[in-house]
């Protein structure tokens, strides 16, 4: 799913136009995906209690799990069967 990003510059929209600011493609795409110990990634992002956590840091525990930390300073553990759905930014050129 492609996601138009608003524009860098704050400039109203044009005379006539349809109230929306222009925006520019920046080649960025978010994907939802299925992720699990194993793929999870840095700049993941996560919805946690209905709040959307980005994956700041990870560290490898025993016997296939993780442990995430967030951006916010909250933590998560991860075991091997654990599957969660996850925002992730891919860039394409």
């Amino acid at each position: 799913m492609r996601l138009p990003l608003p524009h860098a510059g704050d400039d109203p929209a044009p005379p006539g136009g349809n109230g929306m600011k222009p925006w520019s493609p920046t080649g960025a795409v978010v994907a939802p995906i299925e992720i699990t110990s194993i793929n999870v990634q840095r700049g993941d992002v996560i919805q946690i209690g209905g709040q959307p956590c980005r994956v700041a840091d990870l560290r490898q525990l025993p016997l296939g799990a993780k442990r995430l930390l967030f951006e916010t300073g909250e933590q998560l553990t991860m075991h091997p069967r654990t599957r969660l759905v996850a925002l992730r930014v891919q860039k394409r050129w």
